[in-house]
């Protein structure tokens, strides 16, 4: 074999080794984990207790990068189909969606009758009217905030989108747990939204935390649930609901 031969070889293997080195190194890392504890506010701030098996889902948490590197947080989320909310059995699915912001949402019908969606508070403002059975219509966040989402016609409906300008959030499960995936180490801003807290209280849950090989499960994130909350609400116009006509006649007495 000559030396030029060789030195071929020796090249390739290196440019192969170099190639592993650089895969190892891009391996993602660990989700961070997070727990949420629903806190009861007229019991003293303790978490409510697991008897009482306390839903603790749709509570979302975002990671807003601090200090150097902090362009990050403007950086695309991984590709993945578009996220939508279904119009279904007079109700949307899911209740609550996050999403970075800038994305399109889809909002299919697929009961067997018209419905509505708007939102006229704080983050995107939208009315997309009337539209029918087995169709759909897409509306883009640009917008970072919360979109508290209605149907004119069906009080009972109701969601939310919260748009952030990060990709590392996460929603949590009945039980509270949030995994979020892909996050650098860092230190970072931890940010909390629950459709059930006070404003002030979900500051209050924030916190500054530090990622890192060693520190990839965190502290819970304890959240006080407004014991005033209800999901009542007034439609597109600023006014009560009209009471759907009863579809069975009424006879007077004779």
């Amino acid at each position: 074999m000559g030396m030029r031969e060789q030195t071929r070889r020796i090249t390739f293997l290196c440019v192969i080794a170099f190639g592993a080195c650089a895969l190892l190194a891009q391996t993602d890392p660990p989700p961070v984990a997070i727990k949420v504890e629903i806190v009861n506010a007229q019991a003293g701030k303790k978490p409510a207790a697991a008897k009482n098996a306390v839903d603790a889902s749709n509570i979302v948490i975002w990671l807003t990068r601090l200090g150097p590197g902090t362009g990050t947080n403007a950086s695309p989320a991984p590709s993945r189909p578009m996220p939508h909310i279904v119009q279904t059995n007079k109700s949307f699915d899911p209740h609550v969606l996050v999403v970075q912001t800038g994305a399109a949402v889809q909002f299919p019908n697929k009961d067997p009758f018209l419905h509505n969606v708007f939102s006229l508070f704080d983050g995107k403002r939208f009315d997309l009217g009337f539209y029918e059975a087995g169709s759909s219509k897409t509306v883009h966040f640009d917008r970072t905030g919360i979109s508290f989402l209605f149907c004119n016609i069906h009080p009972e409906m109701s969601a939310a989108v919260v748009s952030v300008d990060t990709p590392y959030f996460g929603i949590s499960d009945q039980s509270g747990r949030i995994s979020i995936a892909n996050v650098p180490d860092g230190r970072y801003q931890l940010n909390v939204w629950y459709e059930r807290s006070l404003p002030e209280d979900l500051k209050s849950a924030g916190r500054l935390v530090t990622i890192s090989d060693a520190s990839r499960s965190l502290e819970p994130v304890r959240v006080v649930e407004n014991p005033h909350f209800t999901p009542e609400h007034k439609n597109k116009y600023g006014q009560d609901y009209i009471p759907p006509a009863s579809s069975s006649p009424v006879y007077g007495h004779p």
